[in-house]
């Protein structure tokens, strides 16, 4: 069941760059990211998500450790994964690890499921490229089995069985808050409709307005399946400043440097100021601009979605950690009550949460 309107960061620990332009240690990042959430916590926001990654980029491959140092320096806010790349783990070892964090952090604790937009965990932990979508498959069905938390007794052709075994520790007021992170595929969003679970759009590309269809289709499969509904999230990248002018000016060195780095990788051109300005604009995917402006696309998207969160991943690249906590600052004081505002004024706000309700 959802909670009403809500409203999150995400961060992937992005490497970034100290006061000298040199890039901090990784363990810096990391004491950075628990500084970030015990920021939004004080702010009144309502969930922080840390991503999974296994490259130089990042600093968070454990996102349950970091969870829990954080859990122990806030009092409110929900924290989970964004997302807990599932294919390269152990369904069982996952839902312990959440199944802790949920009772350190007082039933805070959710984990947002998908297959990761990299590759790098399956060779490091000894997993087969080629069996990419059936590894996601088989432990996407062993973890729903995990969530009613009675005894499993399970079968796949990937993992040896289970039989009538139990798992601890147990969730205290159980089952886990379990999501489907996709990257918009029809076929993953009845994925996470069969299992009766939320979704999360990762929208980091485009018109959030694209997504809308899939959102329907979620919800027409979620009936069909005979579940009761349940929330959409939207993730997407941002910053926020004073001014357009001086957000498009603070992000696009580090945008330009993470963008054409993973665009090498992938055979994609270099990426261009005219690309950049684009997302930003009104039918992008990217959240950069003053409090207004960005306050005005999260409402558009939520209301073409008819989205019961938004969750903003605030890291960007190479992005300093002054500028995230100041997106942090104005994303959670002035950008999450002028959305509201704007949602009330066009009734979003009365169907998002009687969505969320239904």
């Amino acid at each position: 069941m959802a909670r009403g309107l809500e409203f999150g960061l995400d961060t992937f620990g992005d490497v970034t760059l100290g006061a000298d332009g040199e890039p901090l240690s990784q363990a810096q990042v990391l004491r950075d990211v628990v500084a970030e959430a015990e920021l939004a916590d004080r702010l009144g926001l309502d969930f922080f998500g840390v991503g999974e990654h296994h490259r130089h980029e990042f600093a968070i491959s454990a996102p349950e450790v970091v969870l829990a140092a954080i859990a122990g320096r806030t009092e409110r806010i929900h924290l989970g994964s964004a997302v807990t790349v599932l294919s390269s783990d152990d369904p069982v070892r996952v839902h312990q690890r959440f199944a802790t964090l949920d009772g350190l952090s007082g039933g805070r604790a959710e984990v947002i499921l998908g297959r990761g937009s990299f590759i790098e965990s399956f060779p490091l932990f000894g997993y087969r490229l080629d069996q990419y979508q059936e590894l996601f498959d088989e432990k996407l069905a062993l973890f729903s089995a995990l969530l009613p938390q009675e005894p499993v007794t399970w079968e796949g052709a990937l993992r040896p069985p289970l039989a009538g075994q139990e798992v601890f520790p147990k969730v205290e007021h159980g089952p886990l808050r379990t999501w489907i992170g996709v990257g918009g595929s029809p076929e993953s969003v009845v994925r996470a409709a069969q299992y009766g679970l939320p979704l999360v759009l990762a929208i980091i590309g485009g018109s959030p307005a694209r997504f809308a269809p899939l959102a329907e289709l979620y919800r027409k499969a979620l009936a069909q399946f005979g579940h009761d509904p349940q929330p959409v999230a939207v993730h997407s990248p941002g910053i926020i400043a004073e001014t357009d002018e001086e957000a498009l000016e603070t992000l696009w060195p580090h945008y330009e440097v993470i963008m054409n780095r993973i665009g090498r990788e992938r055979g994609w051109g270099a990426v261009t100021r005219a690309h950049f300005e684009g997302e930003a604009g009104p039918n992008g995917a990217l959240y950069a601009g003053s409090p207004e402006t960005v306050a005005r696309k999260i409402a558009s998207a939520v209301r073409a979605i008819g989205a019961e969160r938004f969750d903003l991943k605030y890291s960007n690249g190479t992005l300093p950690h002054e500028a995230m906590l100041r997106t942090i600052e104005l994303y959670a004081t002035r950008v999450v009550p002028r959305v509201r505002e704007l949602l009330a004024e066009s009734g979003g706000a009365d169907r998002a949460d009687a969505a969320a309700a239904s």
